[in-house]
This record gives structure tokens, sequence and C-alpha cells, in this order.
């Protein structure tokens, strides 16, 4: 592990004074695990590759502004994130939902997930409205808060909360409806 890490920060430094090929390395390192992020957030393949080439370019073209190299992949991830909210926030038409759905609590009743496969629920989760799609990914696996979430989408903390509770209840039908289909 330790040298992964040290082949990692020589790859950044060298990247950062323009090394081509050390680029080319780190794209390669990266580029299928930050593309899974892209497509769970943009919910199809062609603006993922648009926002997974924009955010290599925004990375490589800020990479001096890296502090410490070995935190290469979180700031990487950042950047990701970043370019799939600006992608698909041309497509989303954010409107308040209804706030009671805001305060609902959390659905404790969450055996159901755990017969179900990561493909599975990583293609319902793609497959979700855009709105619902992007609230669900930075909330919960980009572990952003709802006023952050409202903050990047400039939407109020209450359309986050709707959005995100409409998410779960489409998941949730959806994946139900999965394992009674498919047992």
């Amino acid at each position: 592990m330790e040298q992964a890490i040290h082949i990692l920060t020589a790859n950044v430094r060298k990247a950062i004074q323009g090394n081509e090929l050390a680029r080319a390395h780190l794209y390669q390192q990266f580029a299928g695990k930050m593309m899974s992020i892209c497509v769970r957030m943009t919910g199809n393949r062609n603006d993922a590759q648009d926002a997974l080439q924009d955010a290599f370019i925004i990375a490589f073209n800020n990479l001096h502004q890296l502090k410490e190299t070995r935190l290469f992949e979180p700031w990487l991830r950042k950047i990701v994130v970043n370019e799939c909210i600006k992608h698909t926030n041309n497509r989303v038409h954010w409107s308040d939902m209804n706030d009671s759905m805001a305060d609902m609590p959390e659905d404790s009743d969450s055996e159901w997930l755990q017969v179900l496969s990561f493909e599975q629920i990583h293609n319902e989760i793609k497959n979700l409205p855009d709105g619902c799609r992007e609230v669900f990914n930075l909330y919960v696996i980009e572990d952003y808060s709802h006023q952050q979430i409202a903050d990047v989408l400039s939407v109020t903390e209450s359309t986050s909360k709707s959005q995100y509770h409409r998410a779960r209840k489409l998941l949730k039908e959806r994946l139900t409806k999965q394992l009674i289909h498919h047992g």
C-alpha cells in the first residue's frame, strides 16, 4: 500500500511538471472509478463521458493547486462531482415539492436492500429522474448535507430533502418490484 502511495505521489509530481506520460498514467489509474461516478450522477454514458473529460482537463490544468499530492484522488473526485453537477444542471428544472415530504423520517426498514446486487441498485439509481438522482447521489454517496446540496444546486433545503425522499421512495418501489419479479 505504501509503495502505491509513493508511485501515485511521484506520478502527480511529474504531472504537475507537465509530464504527459505521468498524466496518462493518472488518467488510466482513475478514469474507470471516476467514470462510475459520472454515470451514476448523470444517468447516461454520453453525459458521463463529457463530464469525465471536462473534469480531467480541469484537474490537469489546476494540478499546481493541489497541496498534498497523496490526496490526488479525493481532490479529483470533488472536481468530477462538480462537473457532473454542471452537466446535469443544464437539464434539471427544479420545482419545490410538497414540503411535508422534506420532514419525513428516514426509512429504517432497509433489510430489503441487503438481498439486492450492487448492479441492480446502481441501475435503478441511474434511472431516477434527474433531480432525484442528483440529490440522492450527493446526499447518500458523496455525503453532502441538504444545506450543501441546496447551495451547490441553487435550490432550497426543503427541495433537496423532498427530492431525496422521492428518490428513496422510487428506488424502494422499483427495487421491490424487481425482487418480486425475479425472486
